[in-house]
């Protein structure tokens, strides 16, 4: 093997890479029996061919390098343990990879020692099976470790046959993709590799993974995990990939793939057909190259010789990508959607109600393992405009703080697309947690507090490895910060230790520069809340790339609900014009701050800028002579509405209480007007004519004029929800 050659990365950044054609379909044009396969209990396992039929193998290699393809994958894509036992061959899962990656880096040397020109090998690595983000119990019943494990071993096998980069492909579940990058990264460490690493999804004609995951989400979670290139493979025909490819090559700084098969598939008189010719597809390949800057190319399932072939004459041999405009937006994410941190034009608001340290009613709801109770608060905040949720579960009188928020978050991922803060002060908590989560997290915090051997060294490995971004509160060892000055000196210390020791960079850290109650009249906190506006603007100059954050409501602590909203709110407005990125609030008590009137925005800055020395005295009078309209004096949105219309608003807000008392008295009520008592036996006797009961008739007439039209308003707004 010639080491002078540039590495796969470097080629990268040189030319379009173009990788080979189909395996499976390759190795279906041989006629092959069950002893070519090993025997009846191995026949049709295409991965084993390596070991039993090297030439057969062999043969499909050097008939792409022949058509001009610079990257040959290696036959391993069901080669992880967990494939390998459904054939009873988990104990060759080392020789079978290491075999496939010699026989791979032997043909590729053969045909690059010919012209010159450097050639690749691609290990693959196929998806497992398993869902593990899923709630499917036989699909999920499987652990991140246990997941990073078995990509580990098969990574291992892979670098000591010789490749030049690791290749996740074809992958349906972004946790599983999370899992295979980190056993990949211990395997680079573990044999001491500069190996690079490829990660390409599979999308359905929605343009979604097969949880949900969209395009947005994939590059925030992506781009924070150990991966130099990310894609797409498999899926469709090129053509059914247009949208993301655009979107991927926009948004991530990484370089691109587009490995699709050739055509959707059909079925053709009980077989598999792919459709698209090599023209067809060689055109819009070419087109992703020259249009949006797609920097490796080839085919999946379906695609021929020919398919390559054509694909090189489009590409050229020493063609560079178009040279892509990025705008890489840095974002956390759900199992389903991106959020960026910073949203244009507003505030990032953090939901902060899912906490059992700050809600007796979720504590209450958690103490008696109401999770769908849970659920209903977080889609409270979730209607109140929150754009990512705070969830904490930890109670003095339960000591199973790890099994309530891994239960917690599989529920809040299944349903509520909003990406997830994990609050938790234990280690252990945060990393089953994060093992647990889909997208890309915030961890809320991490602090100096107890100096470098406690929280800080304890909680940023961990952020390292899983991609999280992380709420950086300015706590050192001297205890929290005050002035503006020590909030930038601890928050500067944090970051550079961050990257130095850790590798996370300043966009995953959101700095709390910490704000205390100037509401107390303590005379060493009057002038707080204006060091706290000081700080987030000392934060923001000097960190280029961090965020900011505030637990805003601690400013106001102890005076009366309506005085702490409109200080809150006032507070917050010069907040975001000092920088300030995100909140961790409840969006429902925050007041724009036009529409607080004059008087009281006053009497909020007098306070705020320390401008008067009885400013917090006047404040206190003011909001005691004026009290504000309780929560219980706000309009019901359904007191107008028929109990029809009643139940239809709430089945498309997800308010689940009363439906079933609305549900009866529309039941009573149709029952009366066709002249039956509702609690009346005879109400069972069916009708001559249609032979259905009048409560079947009833049922059905609801189902079809209010439950069915309110299911499929919800659906609506879901398929009509823009992409965040």
């Amino acid at each position: 093997m010639n080491t002078a050659k540039p590495t796969y990365l470097e080629a990268l950044a040189q030319r379009v890479l173009v990788y080979d054609g189909a395996m499976g379909t390759s190795i279906d044009t041989f006629t092959l029996t069950a002893e070519d396969y090993g025997g009846e209990r191995t026949n049709g396992n295409r991965d084993y061919l390596v070991l039993t039929r090297p030439d057969v193998i062999e043969q499909i290699h050097a008939s792409f390098m022949e058509a001009g393809a610079d990257v040959l994958e290696t036959n391993t894509f069901q080669s992880t343990r967990l494939r390998l036992e459904e054939w009873g061959l988990a104990d060759q899962t080392h020789a079978l990879n290491l075999a496939a990656a010699r026989l791979a880096r032997t043909v590729a040397d053969r045909f690059e020692a010919q012209d010159g020109r450097p050639r690749y090998v691609a290990g693959s690595l196929g998806p497992t099976g398993k869902l593990p983000s899923s709630d499917d119990p036989a699909l999920s019943d499987i652990t991140f470790d246990e997941l990073s494990e078995i990509f580990r071993e098969q990574a291992v096998a892979l670098i000591e046959g010789g490749v030049d980069v690791l290749l996740v492909e074809t992958s349906v579940d972004i946790l599983e993709v999370k899992a295979a990058l980190d056993g990949i990264r211990r395997a680079k460490q573990e044999t001491g590799s500069s190996v690079a690493v490829q990660a390409q999804i599979f999308l359905d004609l929605a343009g979604r993974m097969l949880l949900g995951t969209e395009i947005p989400a994939v590059i925030a979670t992506l781009e924070a995990m150990p991966c130099d290139v990310i894609g797409l493979n498999c899926s469709t025909g090129p053509e059914h990939m247009r949208t993301a490819i655009q979107s991927l090559c926009a948004h991530s700084r990484k370089p691109i793939s587009c490995i699709p098969n050739a055509g959707l598939p059909l079925e053709v008189e009980g077989e598999t057909v792919y459709p698209m010719e090599p023209e067809p597809f060689a055109r819009i390949l070419g087109e992703f190259v020259r249009e949006y800057g797609v920097a490796v190319v080839g085919g999946c399932c379906g695609s021929r010789p020919a398919h390559i072939r054509r694909l090189r004459e489009v590409v050229g041999y020493d063609t560079l990508p178009k040279a892509r405009e990025i705008e890489y937006i840095p974002s956390v994410s759900s199992g389903i959607k991106a959020m960026a941190i910073q949203q244009p034009g507003t505030l990032t608001m953090i939901g902060e109600r899912v906490n059992t340290l700050g809600s007796r009613k979720v504590k209450k709801l958690l103490l008696n393992d109401d999770y769908d109770g849970v659920l209903e608060v977080a889609r409270e905040q979730v209607d109140s405009g929150s754009h990512m949720l705070d969830v904490c579960v930890a109670m003095t009188e339960r000591p199973d703080e790890g099994e309530q928020m891994t239960t917690l978050l599989k529920k809040l991922t299944m349903n509520v697309e909003l990406p997830l803060v994990i609050d938790t002060t234990e280690a252990d908590v945060l990393k089953a947690a994060l093992e647990t989560y889909p997208g890309r997290a915030v961890v809320n915090s991490v602090s100096l507090e107890g100096g470098r051997g406690d929280k800080f060294d304890r909680t940023m490995p961990l952020i390292a490895r899983y991609g999280a971004a992380t709420v950086a509160m300015t706590i050192d060892e001297e205890g929290m910060t005050h002035s503006a000055e020590r909030k930038l000196t601890v928050a500067k210390r944090m970051a550079q230790l961050a990257w130095d020791e850790y590798g996370v960079p300043a966009e995953a850290l959101i700095f709390d520069v910490l704000t205390f109650p100037i509401t107390t009249g303590q005379e060493e906190l009057r002038r707080a809340a204006v060091e706290t506006l000081e700080g987030i603007r000392l934060v923001k100059q000097e960190i280029p790339g961090c965020f900011t954050t505030l637990g805003v409501s601690n400013l106001s602590f102890g005076v009366a609900p309506h005085a702490r909203a409109a200080l809150n709110s006032v507070f917050l407005k010069h907040a975001v014009d000092a920088g300030l990125d995100t909140a961790i609030i409840n969006p429902a008590h925050v007041t724009p701050y036009a529409e607080i009137p004059a008087e009281q925005r006053e009497l909020c800055e007098d306070l705020i800028f320390a401008r008067r020395e009885d400013a917090l005295a006047r404040f206190i009078a003011y909001f005691e002579q004026n009290a504000a309209a309780s929560e219980n004096d706000k309009t019901d949105p359904t007191a107008e509405m028929t109990v029809a219309q009643r139940l239809h608003w709430k089945i498309v807000h997800r308010k689940h209480e009363g439906v079933e008392a609305d549900i009866d008295i529309l039941m009573t009520d149709g029952l009366r007007l066709n002249g039956h008592d509702f609690a009346d036996p005879t109400t069972a006797d069916k009708d001559p004519e249609t032979q259905a009961s009048p409560r079947g008739i009833v049922a059905v007439e609801m189902l079809n004029n209010v439950l069915l039209p309110a299911m499929k308003e919800v659906g609506d707004l879901f398929s009509s929800a823009p992409v965040s």
